[in-house]
């Protein structure tokens, strides 16, 4: 068994194999770049390498940097983690010529399936359903647009290199796919060093299920269940889960056996996946084959009880899968949430800045059995830079089934608290109460459907809205019950907490009285009915427990000015409790309107400028693209809202701007 293994990555994967090399009595070495000096993955490890400026493409992508740190380190191992040099062909094959091991597949399985086009190709001669498509190499966008015209949109427009959703567009016109052809070669070039594109066919109303693979040296493969990874935005993965609520056991046998065909196909071993879309009726096309550990592998892990990075040393070491596919069990059922540095107030722009609070739910066994994981790289005070991925960690739950697994995951939501950047809790918390989610009726078009102007955040219903009141008026009568305190009596008067309250929520206006008893408060509203809630909130806390009628629900809560701002279960509001005369006279209060920035382009996230296609003075039509903005290694193109003139553009590109900087104005 190996004595040192690095880890040539950074955030939550290194520190995830850090606690499998750990277990296993295995040092490590981390290596990182300027931006990742006080990294988490730097603190856990036994040593750490520096290797070189924040740009990935200057540091964790450089192979001569990671053979340097492995020179350094004495390291006998390596593990690369996923993405970049994960599926890196001459990455492995440096790792050969060095005499280190490389923790995962052969040369050969990677560069037969890290190019996609060859990789449709072999996988077809395999007996391997594949997708209609071209899979020759596109010079332009205007042999691009021939292509995707013959195939017949919608076209699904790839980076034959790609994976993690970089380097991909869908396009259903000519005009889309000219556009497309040309960001994604420019994503697949600053992502991966290979601009090399290919189309295929998309399928409409798909379902993306991806099969688990594991194999060793000595010639056994096995497939270990599926996982579902329809929820997605922009082609990137956001929830997924295991088992696919969709698949029964006979596509899943066929889905597994071709799996495994392949990967012996190209003499695989260590984990790898196959990904697959699935249509309506449940015939599967292979899309590709990810080389590596999959970032939503611990929902194989929880259901599967195998733990898929130690299984990948031990075949890098030489040894046999002590269990064979009778051996391969799903117990229950797991659910996944990527909890990235987004704002889906604003699009899913990214989000960058200092973790002023992060405190991640318990992690472990609850009282009603159901599990909590959370796999992350980062921690509280640290930064979210705009160099990497934007996703700070993986929230997942287990269940017997799969109803009890998406409640376990809505409450650690609920209990997750993160300041300081935007993210997309709120979201994620929205689609686990999502109906169509909930009853499994999911496709790759979900987000698309069921939030197709955006994320606005989730209005409260009758009876959120009512527990919500009831929760603000209990908090607010702690905190007068506090001030009395503070106040004590002046004179012979003391102060008196009154029982009258007029509470508004989500506009919603609730006249209420408040009996505060000994065991619970009760909360009398002007319909005749009753609400009984207790809690141990204290002035001060930000996330407590209330018992609300019997329902246990666990809120974030803080000031916003005289109001007390509540998130819960995706709800982001502001309660107001007031005695009644004032509440009469704040509704005489004229509302102040925000600044009016509709004739100004401004930077919808800290980014660099790579292109501004503008010029003053130039006419825009609507949807007309006026710049571009790269921000964590993905290209926002930003278009015009209507018609208009350009009056000055503010911005070059090379550039680095702030989240709403001016780009440009118009007249």
């Amino acid at each position: 068994m190996f004595k040192k293994i690095l880890i040539a990555n950074r955030g939550e994967i290194a520190c995830r194999v850090i606690k499998t090399a750990r277990k296993m009595g295995i040092a490590t070495v981390a290596v990182y770049s300027d931006a990742d000096a006080d990294a988490l993955h730097v603190k856990m490890a036994d040593e750490a390498v520096h290797i070189g400026p924040a740009p990935s493409n200057q540091s964790y992508i450089v192979i001569d940097k990671i053979l340097d740190a492995i020179r350094k380190s004495g390291a006998d191992a390596v593990h690369p983690g996923y993405g970049f040099l994960s599926e890196n062909a001459a990455f492995a094959e440096a790792m050969e010529k060095e005499g280190v091991a490389f923790i995962g597949p052969p040369v050969g399985a990677i560069e037969a399936m890290g190019d996609k086009i060859a990789s449709k190709k072999l996988a077809a001669e395999t007996g391997v359903s594949t997708v209609p498509g071209h899979m020759g190499l596109i010079e332009d966008a205007d042999e691009a647009v021939t292509i995707a015209g013959d195939i017949g949109y919608p076209v699904m427009i790839k980076a034959s290199a790609g994976g993690g959703g970089k380097g991909m567009r869908i396009a259903w016109n000519d005009a889309e796919a000219r556009e497309g052809f040309q960001s994604s070669k420019n994503e697949a070039k600053a992502s991966f060093g290979d601009d090399r594109i290919f189309i295929e066919k998309f399928v409409t109303q798909p379902r993306h299920i991806e099969i688990q693979v594991l194999g060793d040296k000595h010639g056994t493969v096995l497939y270990l269940g599926e996982r579902e990874c329809s929820i997605q935005r922009r082609n990137q993965k956001v929830i997924e889960e295991a088992p696919s609520p969709f698949l029964d056991e006979k596509t899943r046998r066929a889905m597994g056996e071709q799996a495994v065909a392949l990967s012996k196909a190209v003499g695989y071993h260590s984990a790898g996946t196959v990904e697959f879309i699935v249509d309506g009726d449940r015939n599967f096309y292979f899309l590709e084959m990810n080389t590596r550990l999959q970032v939503e592998h611990p929902v194989t892990e929880l259901i599967t009880g195998i733990d898929l990075v130690e299984q990948m040393i031990r075949v890098a070491s030489g040894e046999k899968l002590s269990f064979g596919q009778d051996d391969v069990h799903l117990n229950g059922w797991a659910i996944e949430s990527r909890l990235y540095a987004e704002d889906p107030y604003r699009n899913f722009l990214p989000s960058i800045g200092r973790l002023s609070r992060y405190r991640p739910p318990q992690e472990g066994t609850r009282p009603d059995g159901t599990i909590v994981r959370n796999d992350t790289g980062v921690y509280e005070g640290g930064e979210i830079s705009m160099y990497y991925d934007p996703m700070v960690a993986k929230l997942c739950t287990w269940a017997p089934d799969r109803l009890t697994a998406v409640d376990a995951m809505s409450k650690a939501l609920d209990d997750f608290e993160v300041e300081g950047i935007g993210h997309n809790l709120p979201f994620l918390s929205a689609v686990m109460q999502h109906e169509r989610f909930r009853s499994g009726r999911l496709t790759t078009a979900f987000i698309a459907e069921e939030f197709p102007d955006g994320f606005h955040g989730v209005e409260p219903g009758a009876t959120s809205a009512r527990k919500l009141a009831t929760i603000a008026t209990y908090i607010n009568h702690i905190i007068q019950s506090r001030a009395v305190q503070i106040s004590g009596t002046i004179g012979n008067h003391r102060r008196v907490i009154g029982q009258h309250w007029v509470t508004t929520v989500a506009g919603k206006i609730f006249d209420l009285t408040v009996d505060f008893l000994v065991e619970a408060t009760a909360v009398h509203f002007a319909d005749g009915t009753m609400s009984t809630i207790a809690g141990q909130w204290q002035p001060g806390q930000s996330h407590a427990y209330f018992s609300v009628d019997g329902e246990r629900i666990g809120v974030k809560i803080s000031h916003s000015g005289i109001g007390i701002r509540l998130r819960w279960q995706g709800m982001d509001l502001i309660a107001y409790v007031r005695e009644p005369r004032v509440a009469q006279l704040a509704r005489l209060m004229p509302v102040k309107l925000p600044p009016d920035t509709s004739k100004m382009l401004l930077c919808p996230m800290p980014g660099i400028i790579t292109f501004v296609a503008v010029k003053e003075g130039e006419q825009v039509e609507s949807g007309q693209a006026l710049a571009t903005v790269e921000a964590m290694k993905m290209e926002n193109t930003l278009r015009a809202e209507k018609r208009g003139t350009v009056k000055r553009v503010a911005a070059v590109a090379g550039q680095s701007l702030a989240v709403d900087e001016l780009i440009m104005e118009f007249e």
